[in-house]
């Protein structure tokens, strides 16, 4: 398939980027290998609540986790919430399942592979808040079509999300930020930005934890984060 295909992350079918970084140790492995099948998302038919969890609750979805960091705590925070995550790259995958495992968290389920594919089988209406924190920013031109943050992905997630449910999206890159306020700015009858001035997209709101790469980008790359809240109309 060409790298230069028309389109977006729903159109192109395929994911960019690494799949694996350094070996994982065993214990990680041990954890890929015992407990992610125990609270893998299932791999076909509807992704709901009641599916993954057993009964009706708020149901929240991360793509692209990272290391977990974030929807570990939140999952903490809201313990009668249910979480779903996607994260392709096997070693964040990894560390999400040691906070799993070392916090006690039964309200989580994870997806190794594509968000988009398991976004698509969540039920419209369904979601109650999704996270999109510092994604890769394919910052060239020609690799603009591969951010999350596109008129098929946002779609989606307006799609999925239930009228006065939340969407978030942070970043410390500031050519993906102007892609992304761009791509927003198509989609104000979906959705109301969520800001009483420049405090609120300069400074981490109360409940929105850090994430390992924005305490990178701060304190490696001296960057500057911004984060934005979006509710669904």
């Amino acid at each position: 398939m060409s790298a230069f295909k028309e389109g977006d992350p729903t159109t192109l079918n395929r994911l960019y980027g690494r799949s694996q970084g350094k070996p994982l140790r065993a214990s990680q492995q041990e954890l890929v290998d015992k407990l992610l099948p125990q609270i893998a998302v299932p791999a076909d038919g509807p992704v709901t609540a009641e599916r993954l969890f057993g009964f009706d609750r708020p149901l929240h979805f991360e793509i692209g986790f990272g290391g977990g960091e974030h929807m570990a705590e939140r999952a903490d925070m809201l313990p009668d919430h249910g979480f779903i995550g996607a994260e392709p790259f096997v070693n964040g995958v990894a560390q999400a399942l040691t906070h799993v495992r070392d916090r006690t968290l039964a309200n989580i389920r994870i997806q190794h592979g594509d968000a988009l594919e398991v976004l698509r089988r969540v039920p419209d209406g369904a979601l109650t808040m999704v996270y999109l924190l510092h994604p890769d920013p394919w910052p060239k031109n020609k690799h603009a079509k591969r951010r999350m943050m596109n008129d098929g992905p946002v779609r989606m997630i307006a799609d999925k999300l239930k009228p006065g449910g939340e969407f978030r999206f942070g970043t410390d890159h500031a050519v993906y930020l102007r892609h992304a306020l761009m791509v927003m700015r198509r989609f104000t009858d979906e959705f109301e930005w969520v800001v009483d001035g420049p405090a609120s997209w300069q400074n981490r709101p109360s409940g929105w934890p850090e994430t390992r790469y924005e305490h990178k980008a701060r304190t490696v790359y001296n960057h500057e984060v911004w984060y934005f809240r979006f509710r669904r109309r």
